[in-house]
């Protein structure tokens, strides 16, 4: 079983009701969550971590995993409220207000780990669950206390309006990369980096620091994934894109299911 780790959050999405008044409209989301969905809609055993609240939206989060055959049994319940995403679309394009909170994803900490069966032959970790604390501090020792025992995966998804303290993250980062057997990195996340040299002198430094196997995406350009030997590269099939939203979680669910 793969064991998705991070953010489950519900984007509450623009309406208009019947009567023409302005409402939004609650939808399960968060991009670790995307990925556990996608993975059992792949077909692959997956199951899903995270700090998930006894509110309704908590059970809208169980209900979903549960018709895309995901389990939820090491999910921790708390009767924090859960977060939410309210999204304001202007012209297209989207901008979100959080309530985080006291939440209860945010509010993870390292006591509400759960102890993993042998089933669990590997895990998922990143997007914006590394940020804040106290759950960030809890992903990292998750992640700690396993890797040696199981396959890890590492998406740090970077979001820099999100990162209050780019030193502070980029030190967990790194520590997590260095444990982490695949890495998947978009170029954007690349470029926030900040690190001397091209792209692939900076993905073969990374490669002698731990990782195994290293995957960039580049949007309609493909995906190159890198080994210490080998770089192939992949091109995508050519599509109408309707929407970008989730696109990285997918393709996180693929690799995972695939390898």
């Amino acid at each position: 079983m793969i064991l998705c780790c991070g953010e489950a959050l519900i984007d509450m999405l623009p309406r208009t009701t019947t009567a023409g008044e302005p409402a939004f409209a609650p939808y399960v989301g968060g991009a670790v969550f995307n990925t556990a969905i996608a993975l059992g809609r792949l077909g692959a055993p997956a199951g899903f971590f995270s700090g998930l609240s006894s509110d309704l939206f908590g059970g809208q989060f169980r209900d979903a995993l549960g018709a895309s055959k995901v389990s939820s049994t090491y999910a921790h319940t708390s009767p924090r409220p859960t977060t939410l995403a309210f999204v304001k679309l202007t012209n297209g394009q989207a901008t979100y207000t959080f309530y985080d909170e006291n939440t209860a994803g945010r509010m993870l900490t390292i006591d509400d780990l759960p102890q993993l069966g042998n089933e669990i032959e590997a895990m998922l970790f990143g997007a914006i669950s590394l940020i804040s604390e106290p759950a960030g501090s809890a992903y990292e020792e998750f992640m700690r206390r396993e890797h040696e025992s199981r396959v890890m995966m590492l998406d740090p998804n970077i979001r820099p309006n999100f990162i209050p303290d780019k030193a502070k993250h980029l030190k967990r980062i790194r520590t997590m990369m260095a444990m982490a057997d695949i890495v998947k990195l978009s170029d954007e996340d690349l470029n926030w980096f900040g690190e001397a040299g091209s792209h692939e002198d900076v993905i073969r430094n990374w490669l002698d620091r731990g990782p195994k196997l290293i995957v960039v995406t580049h949007g309609g350009q493909g995906a190159i994934g890198y080994s210490k030997e080998h770089a192939v590269t992949v091109m995508p099939e050519r599509v109408e894109v309707v929407d970008t939203v989730g696109a990285g979680d997918t393709f996180n669910a693929g690799i995972l299911a695939s390898l």
